[in-house]
């Protein structure tokens, strides 16, 4: 089986991806800077897969990391393909430190891809977002919707998919699958491995989580005016195991097709701020208190996915509801309250 190169490899998605790939028959080689993860992932996964895992601790941008992770890889036939996960992605964040996104968003990719040329890899797995189409003209999203990103973050993930169309066009050898994901929540089933935002969290699911293991008093909700059946927002949740085996269905594809392609990871089913909050408090047995704030800016009514291609190119389609995403969130939460370092 071949082995693959995962950047970002101790993030929340990347992090579960690994696993997926291992069940898959995969060999991986892992490379992160800990910049938004911890060292115990390796750890954990260790404790879950029964596996040594082999990992490089570097930054993307540093090509010495890089040429040391295709290296290793020798050792298991030589790196077959690349999923790059390895960046900045929190919205706001990026409006504030736009700089710092494009460099380490971009410049990341562009040391990838340099190091991938280098050692005659051509196939990589793309993390791209559904931000890149911006407030949608009409649901659900298809993959030819008009792309617009409205902040720094997106705005990176549109540049990197434009970069890679870019590097197929020069040279045929380069197959990209460009994977757009919706709202990844959830947990690994054993409780283990989830996610473990630094500071506020950006993100709705990991706050309505710290809110049920009582480190936060309740859940802003911003805006319950909105054109939507309760009047708060509306987004298409997908469980994140079943987000990490997408990325083995990409990996196949690019292996068995040889081309490229472009994919939203979405369930096709949107779910409200509400519906969110009331599964969870299902799943935590306890209500979530919820105080409603003004909208924020930017935010749409609703966004969520059609994810039939995905289906009929890979064969692959989300499997586990929103029950099986607050249920197995609040298993980490509830026995990991402050994260990987608690």
């Amino acid at each position: 089986m071949a082995c693959i190169l995962l950047t970002g490899a101790t993030g929340y998605i990347a992090s579960h991806t690994w696993l997926a790939l291992k069940d898959a028959g995969y060999d991986v080689i892992g490379v992160d800077s800990y910049v938004n993860s911890s060292p115990i992932v390796l750890n954990r996964l260790r404790e879950i897969g029964g596996f040594e895992p082999q990992f490089v601790q570097g930054d993307v941008r540093d090509a010495s990391a890089l040429d040391r992770c295709f290296e290793l890889g020798k050792q298991f036939g030589g790196v077959r393909a690349v999923i790059h996960f390895a960046a900045l992605k929190a919205v706001g964040e990026s409006v504030e430190r736009p700089l710092d996104y494009f460099e380490n968003n971009i410049g990341g990719l562009l040391s990838v891809c340099q190091a991938m040329k280098r050692h005659g890899v051509y196939d990589v797995v793309f993390s791209s977002s559904a931000t890149v189409y911006g407030k949608p003209e009409s649901l659900p999203i298809t993959e030819n919707a008009p792309l617009r990103a409205t902040n720094p973050y997106g705005q990176t993930k549109l540049m990197g998919e434009e970069m890679l169309r870019e590097l197929e066009r020069c040279d045929a050898r380069w197959h990209v699958a460009y994977l757009r994901y919706f709202n990844p929540v959830g947990a690994h089933a054993s409780g283990r491995i989830g996610e473990d935002p630094r500071g506020v969290p950006n993100n709705l699911m990991p706050y309505v989580a710290q809110v049920a293991v009582g480190k936060r008093e309740h859940l802003n909700v911003f805006g319950n005016d909105y054109d939507t059946p309760d009047g708060t927002g509306v987004r298409d949740y997908i469980h994140v195991c079943d987000l990490a085996e997408g990325h083995v269905a990409a990996l196949r594809y690019l292996a068995d097709k040889g081309q490229s392609l472009t994919v939203n990871l979405g369930t096709g089913q949107g779910y409200s701020v509400l519906d969110l909050a009331r599964a969870y408090g299902q799943a935590c047995g306890r209500e979530i208190p919820v105080v409603f704030a003004p909208r924020r800016p930017g935010d749409v009514d609703a966004c969520y996915a059609d994810p039939t291609h995905a289906f009929n190119a890979m064969g692959w389609k989300a499997r586990r509801g929103l029950n099986d995403m607050c249920v197995d969130s609040w298993r980490w939460q509830s026995t990991n309250p402050n994260g990987f370092e608690g």
